[in-house]
């Protein structure tokens, strides 16, 4: 298992670079983590998807682009906006959760 550090805290990670354990979350985790999949600022649009997908997949949801999209946080298209690229597997990755088995 691999280690990184964020914000002063070291975090497990996969090989794939997602958090092992997601109690090691913070919002300043999150902006570090960001910045290396290139995003600079988190929004709070942002930190509330974050916090969508956090809590769904605490709940043992199966995550998907059109469940996020329906969240009343943001539509599809801003989901793609606020994670350019792959949506899914950046926010995902920000969140501290497990990369979904969608994501290739």
């Amino acid at each position: 298992m691999a280690e990184k550090t964020y914000a002063g805290v070291t975090i497990n990670v996969d090989e794939e670079g997602y958090m092992t354990d997601s109690s090691q979350w913070t919002k300043e985790v999150a902006a570090e983590i960001a910045k290396e999949e290139g995003i600079d600022e988190l929004t709070d649009t942002h930190y509330a998807v974050l916090e969508f997908i956090r809590q769904k997949v605490s709940e043992g949801a199966t995550l998907t682009i059109r469940a996020i999209g329906k969240s009343g946080h943001t539509d599809i298209k801003g989901f793609y906006k606020l994670f350019p690229g792959a949506p899914l597997k950046k926010a995902t990755k920000i969140a501290g959760v497990p990369k979904p088995s969608s994501c290739v």
